[in-house]
């Protein structure tokens, strides 16, 4: 059993002149070292309010490919394919990143090393990497990330392996072409990434998902599933490299640590935002619609974390000797919104194939893109989700805030 040690009060004279300070000094007393550290102790800092709206500014850049949201600090980021925006939340232009020729594409922010990562890709040189930003150092505008060191690269072997394959046995690789039978699946590169849970482990520690782009070719059948790698970033800092768009480097991981499927129907150019939401513990991918017929062809689909992936034929992917279709790890589409009678697919009919990230408390922000050549920009409106099959969002309002 513990004992408290003896006090001896200051004379009551003094004690009466300050009765908060006796409280004060007799709790401590009696606490000891603890009550020491707790009225040391800061208060904790409130996350900033998120704000229902944001414009993203104008750019003389690509159209906006995806955001990503620093909930804790307070800051959300735009790619604009060439150009990298940061704003706080009171829609104060914080900085820029500029200089590099390739497409960068969706981002997501990574709360575990406050770095944004984001799917690059240079078709041309068959090299496909995932930048890794510091994004704390965007503090002006025009930040050249050539010469800045703030933008490090590692390059996605799996990806490069499956976007050259020469799957008609020309002995000649078509290049960045949809009209063709080489890419295997249909792969035109990356675009979607996100961080969540490994597919029916959702509990598990936070992995970074890459999403393959998928040429719109109408023509083939062994385009029609989604493809999602994931990976453990956590020895990143070994792989990543600086860019050098003069000497593309190779340096990262062999093989992901899972490769799964999603049989939507070929969609334009795969899934463009792709992300995690932890309160519907649920896989958001926004696509371009595609163009099969045969298909509902919906714009946003989605998958259960808990629901676990199964061996299964990728029908309309020939197995390697032409004898049936070949293997995978087959993802199951989630339940709710709209369900296509002729394929069972379920989905809803929503743009999100410019700007997805969920805030939490089923809050989501979605872009809008607009503007012309040479002035493209970006408008985000906090969403709530409400499932309903003909509009599963709906604007937010202050209520909605934590």
């Amino acid at each position: 059993m513990s004992t408290f040690p003896c006090i001896h009060l200051p004379r009551p004279t003094r004690i009466r002149r300050r009765p908060v300070a006796r409280a004060v000094v007799f709790a401590l007393l009696l606490l000891g070292p603890a009550a020491t550290l707790l009225a040391a102790a800061p208060a904790e800092t409130k996350a900033p309010r998120l704000p229902l709206a944001q414009h993203g500014g104008t750019w003389p850049s690509g159209h906006v490919q995806g955001i990503a949201v620093d909930l804790r600090g307070g800051y959300i980021y735009y790619s604009f394919t060439n150009l990298l925006a940061r704003y706080d939340f009171s829609g104060r232009l914080v900085g820029t990143l500029v200089g590099w020729t390739g497409h960068l594409g969706d981002l997501d922010f990574n709360p575990a090393d406050g770095k944004v990562y984001g799917s690059l890709e240079y078709k041309a040189d068959e090299a496909f990497y995932i930048a890794v930003i510091d994004v704390a150092r965007i503090d002006r505008v025009g930040i050249d990330a050539a010469t800045a060191d703030i933008l490090r690269t590692v390059h996605l072997q799996e990806v490069a392996r499956d976007y050259a394959a020469d799957l008609d046995g020309d002995g000649r690789f078509d290049g960045d072409v949809a009209d063709t039978r080489d890419h295997r699946y249909g792969c035109s590169g990356i675009d979607g990434v996100g961080f969540g849970p490994a597919f029916g482990h959702p509990d598990g520690p936070s992995l970074l998902t890459v999403a393959y782009g998928i040429y719109g070719n109408t023509e083939r059948a062994d385009n029609d599933h989604q493809v999602l790698l994931q990976y453990d970033v956590g020895d990143w800092d070994r792989l990543a490299r600086p860019l050098s768009e003069t000497a593309p480097h190779r340096s990262g991981p062999d093989a992901p640590l899972g490769k799964y499927f999603v049989r939507t129907g070929n969609t334009t150019y795969g899934v463009q935002n792709l992300a995690y939401d932890e309160t519907l513990r649920r896989w958001f991918l926004g696509v371009y619609p595609g163009r099969k017929s045969g298909f509902p062809n919906y714009r946003l689909f989605a998958v259960d974390a808990a629901s676990a992936p199964v061996n299964g034929d990728l029908v309309g992917v020939p197995d390697a000797d032409g004898d049936g279709w070949e293997q995978g790890r087959l993802l199951a589409l989630s339940g709710g919104g709209l369900e296509d009678a002729a394929t069972g697919q379920r989905g809803w009919q929503q743009k999100a194939d410019v700007g997805l990230q969920p805030v939490g408390r089923g809050l989501f922000y979605l872009a809008r893109n607009g503007g012309g050549k040479q002035a493209q920009t970006a408008d985000l409106t906090l969403m709530r989700w409400t499932g309903n099959p003909g509009a599963p969002f709906v604007p937010a309002t202050l209520e909605d805030l934590p």
